[in-house]
């Protein structure tokens, strides 16, 4: 037997071997060890099986490979794949259809001119013609009554979106129940799920009691194995079993760097759901917004350090009265240059509510090399009338803010009617409005975790202190506190009795990211760069200059 039929011998046999071979037909690198695990799970055939993995480590990708592996030993497989989206099925039968052209041992099945060649349905050549395509893509939401399979893909089902309540993960369930019903009949069907949970109450958490066998790859070693409950691969328990120390990246490609900021950009808790795959929220999980994760000092008005680094170390405790959790402290800086310049950015925002017992609510941020300065925050009572209209003008005059953004999503605009009058009066200055359809607690945690996360964000200490006295000093007045609505926040829509202060916040937080984008280290070094070359300048002006060259020769 030749080299070449060794190796189509090997593939056949061996999908671990087939991920290799295709990986290396289309370019990518080699498979690491928990990809060639995930391929030697799937390779033993469970007729249900659902894999958990961490966003990134190429499981679609296996999907896809797994599914032509399929079809390269019998062509006459039939395969359906459901996604969350249609598009994102799509993209999967897209990827089928890439490797059916490119890689060599696939060429021969290619589609005929007389078969279906669609992305949404496509024939292989050497298969039966049959009323189902050879591959075949929907979207989970959409018609599954009357398809068949013998491999029925389910590719994350799962979204932030479709199962943000409990009324919508039981529709998804309704869903899956249909994939039984789809299968064939054949030794070989089966239902292969691959996900990342989404929320606490994820709809892959009730996949055992469907019979399924559940494997998990989290990306770094466990604390806790336990909450697994015995359903981590053998490929994790192996390392743990080994002395692997617990937060060890699990994945070669990934380093404890590139973890460490994946969390910073999604927040503590996404990243225990999302890379952990840990759906064991506990208290302190449920309120995700920290006070510790705040730089608290004193903020000048006009001029901002250049620098200021973060500590949450005993010597920069602050002995300032806690309305949070047990632990969650607050702390000043480590350090702070003693270099000052301007504020590159002021920006004022409002949550026009102000209805009934509700405030409207008003925050005040200014922005240098990466750091947002939180200097102003709070609410007013009564509604649109003219005294607050005018006390939110002079505040944003105060702070010399350069635009305000308002929350549209009330009043349909009549509030920035009123306001620009106002505005024209005591201080001239741009106001927009902003409009957001997603569900206020998550638009807010979403906002703020991963500013809090990588400590971007610094408050006024004055500021502080007088929200935390407020609320002390009148327990009816505790709801209505911004330090309160920061920790007491959870991703459950209604969990705050009184949120204004915190949204105003927020929506200020979110337009200036969206302006500057948060990146302290470039900002710092484009300070430094311009820094330098003003001195240059300056240098060299000087040195053209016929009075400082004739002063320095003695000529003056």
């Amino acid at each position: 037997m030749n080299s070449k039929e060794d190796q189509i011998k090997k593939v056949l046999t061996s999908f671990p071997d087939y991920v290799d071979y295709v990986w290396n037909s289309i370019g990518l690198p080699n498979a690491t060890p928990i990809q060639k695990d995930i391929a030697n799970t799937l390779q033993e055939g469970n007729r249900r099986l659902l894999i958990q993995a961490f966003r990134g480590l190429g499981k679609t990708y296996l999907s896809g490979a797994y599914a032509t592996w399929r079809l390269l030993r019998d062509p006459n497989e039939k395969i359906l794949i459901v996604s969350a989206s249609g598009p994102h099925a799509v993209a999967i039968s897209t990827f089928i259809k890439k490797l059916i052209n490119e890689v060599p041992l696939l060429e021969h099945l290619k589609g005929r001119s007389d078969q279906r060649d669609s992305v949404m349905a496509f024939d292989v050549d050497g298969c039966r013609a049959t009323v189902q395509p050879s591959v075949k893509c929907l979207g989970i939401n959409s018609q599954l009554q009357g398809n068949r399979a013998s491999l029925l893909i389910a590719d994350d089902i799962e979204t932030s979106i479709n199962c943000a309540t409990e009324t919508m993960r039981a529709k998804i369930l309704q869903q899956i129940n249909e994939f039984d019903s789809i299968l064939q009949t054949t030794d070989n069907a089966s239902i292969l799920s691959l996900g990342t949970p989404q929320t606490g109450d994820s709809i892959y958490g009730r996949f055992v009691d469907k019979g399924f066998l559940v494997r998990i790859w989290p990306s770094r070693i466990p604390e806790e194995p336990e909450v697994y409950q015995g359903r981590l691969a053998p490929y994790i328990e192996d390392m743990i079993a080994k002395g692997e120390p617990v937060g060890t990246p699990t994945d070669t490609r990934f380093l404890d760097a590139d973890l460490l900021e994946r969390e910073g950009s999604v927040g503590k808790t996404y990243y225990k759901l999302q890379y952990q795959l840990d759906t064991t929220l506990s208290d302190a999980d449920k309120y995700p917004l920290k006070q510790e994760d705040l730089i608290v000092m004193d903020i000048p008005k006009d001029k901002g350090p250049i620098g200021v680094s973060y500590s949450s170390g005993r010597d920069t405790l602050l002995d300032i009265p806690n309305i949070g959790f047990t632990g969650d402290t607050l702390h000043g800086p480590l350090y702070i240059d003693k270099e000052y310049t301007d504020y590159q950015f002021s920006i004022m925002a409002i949550d026009p509510s102000g209805r009934g017992a509700d405030e409207m609510g008003y925050a005040v941020i200014k922005y240098l090399h990466g750091k947002i300065y939180i200097v102003a925050c709070g609410g007013l009572q009564g509604g649109y009338d003219n005294d607050n209209l005018f006390k939110l003008a002079s505040i944003a005059k105060a702070h010399s803010v350069q635009k305000i953004v308002t929350e549209s999503n009330f009043g349909d605009g009549m509030f920035d009617q009123l306001l620009r009058p106002i505005l024209k009066k005591v201080y001239p200055c741009s106001i927009e409005e902003v409009r957001s359809s997603k569900q206020k607690e998550l638009r807010i945690i979403d906002t703020m975790e991963p500013l809090l996360n990588q400590h971007k964000l610094i408050i006024d200490r004055q500021l502080l202190t007088g929200d935390i006295e407020g609320s002390l000093r009148d327990p009816q007045a505790l709801s209505y506190g911004l330090v309160y609505q920061l920790t007491h926040i959870t991703r459950t829509r209604g969990c705050l009795r009184h949120d204004d202060r915190l949204d105003a916040l927020a929506i200020v937080l979110a337009a200036i990211v969206e302006m500057v984008g948060i990146d302290e280290d470039d900002a710092m070094k484009e300070f430094k760069d311009q820094e330098l070359q003003d001195q240059l300048d300056k240098f060299i002006g000087d040195l053209t200059n016929p009075k400082w060259h004739n002063s320095s020769l003695g000529m003056s």
